[in-house]
């Protein structure tokens, strides 16, 4: 990989983190009494997004699920032992379709970047 590819990498890692924050952060908005779980359909399209530019950096395959494995990771972090022992995640439908939403698509991407080696 070039030195280009490796900090755009970087750069696609530090997204994944601050992406994963921001959506667990804002999945209990609600507007008035109702839920609006807009992070669910930013993580269906921001993750996706990231493996996919991954995978076009060139190098080994295995690169473009790094940022996916960041995003998973942040998710968790944060959303089971968030600051302060506060947990995160919700205990409702809502953490179930955050990460499906960030999980499905990323994957079929990233199957879609294997196949292509």
């Amino acid at each position: 990989m070039s030195v280009i590819a490796r900090i755009t990498l970087v750069v696609l890692v530090f997204d994944a983190l601050m992406l994963a924050a921001v959506e667990l952060l804002y999945l209990p908005l609600r507007v008035g009494a109702v839920p609006v779980p807009i992070t669910i359909a930013l993580a269906a399209v921001s993750t996706p997004w990231l493996v996919h530019v991954a995978a076009e950096l060139g190098g080994p395959r295995v690169v473009a699920s790094i940022p996916l494995a960041v995003w998973l990771l942040t998710l968790g972090v944060l959303g089971f032992g968030g600051p302060g022992g506060d947990v995160l995640l919700l205990a409702d439908i809502r953490s179930v379709l955050l990460l499906g939403a960030g999980l499905v698509p990323a994957a079929v991407v990233l199957g879609r970047a294997f196949a292509r080696s």
